[in-house]
């Protein structure tokens, strides 16, 4: 099966490399996207927004006959989110690592510091405790160094959906931060966090116990979670 996998801020499709071995080994094949504005710390990124990195999945997706399965880590949800939207018939998962579904309206962060064109990857002392869980001091580092500054309009842009057979589209969302049985009661109580995730009409949960990276924090395991879900579609 064709794999797309699609970073959050700050990062480019080198962040998969530790996760996408088992996904090779098993036989699928896989694409891990960088997405424009994050090719480089001096890549231009005036004027690209959301609908621009959701377009990018979109011809992703449109370069293969049968359909994909995407994988969004974090802002990367509501991206594969608004790909899904596009092309439900395209779309046979939809997996949002430590993420899930944008709705119609929201925005992914309008609240984070700012320069100019760019969101730089802010102080860590900015992030929740829980955010930073098992991301020592070396992952820190080398999340810094990697880092590229994120398009502002990515984080700021409204989402806009105009589909409702991405319902139909089977999700899995694998849950770092939180623990599913949050998000499940976060559902059951009206949330309006989780409306759109609530809207899905079928959803696996897998819990992945660890910060908001588990790229960097537990690759293995997440590359597990992440066949084990495609398992499941096929």
């Amino acid at each position: 099966m064709d794999i797309i996998l699609v970073p959050g801020f700050w990062l480019d499709a080198a962040s998969w490399e530790e996760v996408t071995p088992p996904l090779v080994a098993a036989g699928h094949r896989v694409h891990p996207l960088t997405l424009p504005g994050l090719e480089s710390a001096d890549a231009p990124r005036a004027g690209i927004g959301l609908r621009t990195h959701i377009e990018a999945v979109v011809d992703a997706m449109d370069a293969f006959e049968a359909p994909v399965v995407l994988v969004g880590h974090s802002g990367g949800g509501a991206v594969i989110h608004g790909a899904v939207d596009s092309r439900p018939d395209k779309v046979r998962r939809a997996i949002y690592v430590d993420s899930g579904p944008l709705g119609d309206g929201g925005v992914i962060n309008d609240e984070l510091p700012d320069d100019g064109d760019d969101v730089p990857l802010p102080p860590w002392e900015l992030f929740e405790d829980e955010d930073l869980t098992d991301l020592d001091e070396e992952l820190r580092a080398r999340f810094r160094a990697r880092a590229v500054p994120q398009p502002k309009g990515v984080a700021q842009d409204r989402q806009r959906l105009h589909d409702e057979r991405r319902y139909d589209v089977p999700a899995t969302v694998i849950a770092c931060e939180f623990p599913s049985a949050m998000l499940k009661e976060m559902i059951d109580a009206g949330h309006p966090y989780v409306a759109e995730l609530g809207r899905i009409r079928d959803v696996d949960y897998v819990d992945l116990p660890t910060g908001h990276w588990p790229q960097f924090t537990r690759p293995a395991e997440l590359g597990a979670a992440i066949l084990a879900a495609v398992d499941r579609t096929a």
